[in-house]
């Protein structure tokens, strides 16, 4: 077991170090997550290890108990104050960009649903799920509502590819903000958006991002700390979903992802919160989680992979021309009709800087925004799943 645990840290830890230290271009197009991913699956074909009871028993535990205490990490970076202080037009913009992700991805699920595979509707669930949040939210998702590992490479994939083509369109079409607030009618008042930034700005610092980081000023003490705390709500969480009397529509694990999520959020209000950590052990939680979901698949999930890139770019399409109504109806502007969909699609890795292109001053809401999505993921994936499925064809999903 050991073996197998060393080479799954080395893989989840490789290409974010790689990612910082040198800054190659092939991560722009496929995150380190997604590399992680790939590459211990094709060690994991290769026969690198033998799938003896005490590997699968610790892929199991790892997964089982790492995952809550992974939401838990990321939501003690958020506060809601800070969100809900951005103001009824932002959140109305990011509300509407939300709708039109998963209205895309209904869509594209139904006119493509013939031909996509049985677990398709789960894989379109876990996607919005990110689409939304984040690979965490995916992750979450992907548990509770059963997911084979085999499937989670064309998510990954599917998320990744299209990620990356949307990113240059919407810095592609920055320079037509002007053309498209005049066809909308949004009020350049309301694209400065003064009051609300003022507002916002002093706030923003209490909301710290998770994408990866190094641990300046994170004492050893610290970070032990911070794994007992999460750890401990995992296995809280856990013994109190199963305590609790069976719900229809709510697996124990779902129970547990949810109660993690709120648990992490009320924390978040307490001095606690301000001590260094969460975000980079939420990184490190995260990397190593996937590499051990990759250690337990094969190549057949990547089949279907590029259907479903086709599928994402179509979902995107139907995203972008009914955000775009949603503009026109409610005269928003494009700034912030982008900001609220890479805050979503992207996440606060990427939305700040599409925000900087516009404005600095809206480089706070683009943040702010992204980690409202990590917030909602993981319920959206949920509430989809069931629709999705209702949808598929006779003896499908």
């Amino acid at each position: 077991m050991w073996p197998f645990l060393a080479v799954v840290l080395l893989a989840a830890g490789a290409f974010p170090a790689l990612e910082r230290r040198t800054g190659w271009r092939v991560f722009e197009f496929l995150p380190p997550i997604v590399l992680t991913y790939l590459v211990v699956m094709l060690l994991a074909v290769a026969g690198t290890w033998t799938a003896t009871d005490a590997i699968r028993e610790a892929q199991d535990a790892i997964t089982t108990h790492a995952l809550p205490a992974l939401l838990f990490l990321l939501m003690v970076t958020c506060d809601l104050r800070a969100i809900v202080a951005l103001g009824p037009r932002v959140l109305g913009v990011f509300a509407c960009a939300m709708l039109s992700i998963c209205a895309g991805l209904l869509l594209t699920f139904v006119l493509f649903r013939s031909a996509l595979p049985a677990d398709a509707a789960k894989i379109f669930a876990a996607l919005n799920a990110t689409w939304v949040g984040g690979t965490a939210n995916l992750l979450a998702v992907k548990q509770a509502i059963g997911l084979p590992d085999s499937a989670l490479a064309s998510a990954l994939l599917t998320d990744a590819v299209c990620y990356s083509l949307w990113v240059v369109a919407l810095f592609a079409t920055a320079p037509l903000a002007h053309a498209f607030d005049r066809w909308s009618g949004a009020s350049r008042r309301v694209l400065a958006a003064g009051d609300t930034l003022e507002r916002v700005e002093p706030v923003a610092m209490l909301c710290a991002p998770p994408p990866p980081a190094d641990l300046p000023g994170v004492a050893p003490g610290q970070v032990l700390a911070w794994l007992g705390i999460a750890l401990s709500v995992a296995l809280g969480a856990q013994a109190v979903a199963r305590a609790l009397p069976g719900i229809a529509i709510l697996s124990p694990t779902t129970i547990t992802v949810l109660l993690a999520t709120l648990a992490g959020l009320l924390v978040a209000r307490t001095p606690l919160a301000r001590m260094p950590g969460p975000a980079p052990i939420a990184s490190s939680l995260l990397a190593l989680i996937v590499a051990v979901m990759a250690s337990k698949s094969d190549f057949s999930g990547l089949a279907a992979a590029p259907l479903f890139i086709l599928c994402g770019l179509c979902a995107l399409a139907i995203h972008a021309a009914l955000l775009a109504g949603a503009a026109k109806l409610f005269k928003f502007d494009l700034a912030l009709c982008g900001i609220a969909s890479l805050a979503q699609i992207g996440g606060v890795a990427s939305a700040p800087i599409l925000a900087a292109a516009y404005r600095p001053a809206l480089v706070p809401v683009a943040v702010l925004l992204a980690l409202l999505g990590y917030i909602l993921g993981t319920g959206v994936g949920l509430v989809m799943a069931p629709l999705l499925t209702s949808l598929a064809p006779a003896g499908g999903g």
